[in-house]
C-alpha cells in the first residue's frame, strides 16, 4: 500500500494553468531572474613563485598588545629574500603557521612589485581601485551638480517672494548673520 501511495504521488503533475512561463506578460507574479557571471576586464597575472633556497626564515618573539601568548612565544615570523634584500616581518595572528603564510604572500608581492613595477599584481589592483574611486567621485560630483542646478532654478522662481517680504517691512534674519549692535548688552552679575 505504501508503494501505491508513493507511485501515485510521483505521478502527480502540476496543472497547466499553474505553470509559469517566463515571457508571459499577463501573469505579473511570475518573475525570472538570470544571473550572468561578471568577468574581469583583464585577468591578473599569476603569482610570483619564490624559491625556498633564497629565503631565510626566522621566528621571533612578538611585541605589543596580546599578553603572554604574544610576548613569550616565538610566533612572529621574519622572512628575508637574499637576492633582493627585502625583509618582511609578520605577527598578524597568534599562530606561527598563519603568520608565515601571510609573510610569504607579502614578500612575494613586494618582490614582484620590485621586479615588474607597473605590471605586478599589486600595481594592477591599485590602479583598478584608483579608477573605481575616481569614477565614484565623478558620479558624485555629477549628482550634486545636477541638484545644485535644480536648486538654482527653483531659487530663481522664488526670488520674487523674498522681495515682497522685504517690501512689506518684515525682516527674516538668520541668527548667525547678526552684527555686534544686534546683540543685547550683557547684564552684570552680582557676586
Amino acid at each position: 500500500m505504501l508503494q501505491s501511495r508513493l507511485g501515485a504521488r510521483i505521478g502527480w503533475s502540476i496543472p497547466r494553468h499553474e505553470l509559469c512561463v517566463p515571457l508571459q506578460v499577463s501573469n505579473q507574479s511570475c518573475r525570472s531572474f538570470v544571473q550572468t557571471p561578471i568577468l574581469p576586464a583583464k585577468p591578473l597575472p599569476p603569482r610570483l613563485k619564490i624559491n625556498d633556497a633564497d629565503l631565510t626564515v626566522s621566528y621571533l618573539k612578538g611585541t605589543g598588545p596580546g599578553g603572554q601568548k604574544i610576548n613569550k612565544t616565538n610566533s612572529a615570523v621574519q622572512i628575508s629574500h637574499a637576492p633582493s634584500g627585502i625583509v618582511v616581518k609578520c605577527q598578524a595572528t597568534r599562530s606561527r603557521s598563519q603568520n608565515e603564510k601571510i609573510a610569504r604572500s607579502l614578500l612575494a608581492d613586494k618582490v614582484e612589485a620590485q621586479e615588474k613595477g607597473d605590471q605586478s599584481r599589486v600595481a594592477i589592483k591599485a590602479e583598478a581601485a584608483r579608477k573605481k574611486k575616481a569614477s565614484k567621485s565623478k558620479k558624485t560630483r555629477r549628482k550634486y551638480r545636477g541638484l545644485e542646478e535644480k536648486e538654482s532654478q527653483n531659487g530663481a522662481e522664488h526670488t520674487g517672494g523674498e522681495n515682497e517680504l522685504s517690501a512689506r517691512g518684515t525682516k527674516d534674519t538668520d541668527p548667525q548673520e547678526r552684527t555686534v549692535n544686534d546683540v543685547p548688552p550683557a547684564t552684570e552679575s552680582t557676586r
